[in-house]
């Protein structure tokens, strides 16, 4: 029997149980949150500054699943600067975004869209304050998931990401939770 969990991944900690020896001694881990059974896993990943919603489960077959291309990952971004629509039509298109080692990488075209009003979320950290310019709110949905993609498109187009919260996967999206809050469900309706 598999177990399944929705957690609102907060910021500051990292998207593993297990420390690895000698790296990441003071980084907090997912299972400080809650008492997971052995053999838990996140279902993708959410950097240590990012949050929002997190997929864990026991069944490896599961993750491979919700992590394919077939499935929209939608995401709220808060970037630096009133961005342009000219950067908004770039994201759209795919930029080019670095993978390390000099490799690079043409993010698969994606939809994007300008928030009008920022998102009703409670502030977790105090990003920066107003008095160091305006900030954009943006909606991005992507079918793919390469390390710090999100961050990496919005600096590409000359918007650095501030904040960034994954607020759905696929048909799940985030529920009304408090950062740090776990869910146990009988599984997930992603599709």
């Amino acid at each position: 029997m598999h177990h399944h969990f929705i957690i609102y991944k907060p910021s500051g900690y990292i998207s593993q149980f297990v420390r690895n020896e000698g790296k990441r001694r003071n980084k907090k881990l997912l299972g400080e949150l809650f008492d997971f059974p052995e053999s838990t896993m996140a279902i993708g990943r959410l950097d240590e500054n990012s949050e929002g919603l997190l997929l864990l489960t026991t069944d490896g077959q599961i993750s491979e699943l919700v992590r394919s291309k077939n499935v929209e990952k939608e995401y709220y971004v808060q970037v630096n600067g009133e961005i342009t629509h000219q950067a908004i039509l770039k994201l759209r298109e795919g930029v080019e975004i670095g993978l390390g080692r000099g490799k690079k990488y043409q993010t698969l075209p994606c939809k994007v869209s300008l928030l009008k009003t920022a998102p009703d979320l409670k502030p977790v950290v105090r990003i920066r304050g107003e008095r160091h310019g305006p900030t954009s709110w943006l909606s991005i949905t992507i079918n793919e998931g390469k390390f710090r993609q999100i961050r990496k498109m919005t600096a590409a187009v000359g918007f650095p990401t501030l904040r960034l919260i994954r607020i759905r996967i696929g048909n799940i999206e985030l529920p009304k939770m408090e950062a740090g809050e776990v869910i146990k469900v009988d599984g997930f309706d992603y599709e």
